[in-house]
């Protein structure tokens, strides 16, 4: 069987270059912050958050079921800015990234479920540009990890064999959820560790010399 050179690389984006989006300590956090029952605010995120990631309904129908479902003393904008603000730049990986990748070599895409208007606003706030070649992002693809059908589609997209891709998340789950699909897979656990093989696989795609 011919052996395919890595040429893709895949990337989540929460948990790896950037804070969550909207995690549980986030939530957390805004049950304090704004006085709401997090009980509640956990049973009915846990409802309705798979649709808003796939895009099934907007930031503010989400919303209008988890938060906005009794009056409140604060405004729809003051929560919806608490909850941009939670997007925070992860130390060294994305900065260094942006400039590894200007010689790697390779085609980077990014593999992220999020919803569509955080998914905007970090894309625009943290340049993601600068990374990514093209986002396969759950609310635009309606389709969430680890259904495989979004590797799939990102490979499609990539015109990629699976051989040809290596996958990072900081989720092992989703990490072997690619994996079985036959990409090379790997858990990010540290800016170090994925530094290392991201160098060693710009060294194995290097020409050898006659």
């Amino acid at each position: 069987m011919e052996t395919l050179s890595v040429k893709f690389l895949f990337f989540d984006i929460g948990g790896v270059l950037l804070t969550n989006g909207w995690g549980h300590q986030s939530r957390e956090e805004a049950a304090r912050r704004f006085g709401l029952d997090y009980a509640e605010v956990k049973e009915l995120h846990t409802f309705i958050f798979n649709v808003y990631e796939a895009h099934g309904v907007d930031l503010d129908e989400y919303l209008d079921t988890v938060v906005f479902n009794h009056p409140r003393d604060f405004t729809r904008e003051d929560f919806k800015n608490f909850m941009y603000e939670q997007s925070q730049e992860l130390p060294h990986m994305l900065a260094w990234l942006k400039e590894w990748r200007k010689d790697s070599g390779f085609r980077i895409i990014a593999i992220n479920n999020e919803g569509k208007e955080l998914n905007d606003y970090r894309v625009k706030k943290f340049k993601l540009h600068d990374v990514f070649d093209a986002f396969v992002s759950s609310c635009e693809v309606g389709i969430r990890k680890p259904d495989p059908a979004i590797f799939k589609l990102a490979m499609g997209i990539a015109m990629a064999q699976p051989q040809e891709c290596v996958y990072f998340d900081d989720r092992k789950m989703f990490a072997l959820a690619a994996g079985k699909l036959g990409m090379r897979a790997y858990q990010h656990t540290s800016f170090e560790s994925t530094k290392k093989i991201l160098e060693d696989l710009k060294k194995e795609n290097q020409p050898k010399l006659k």
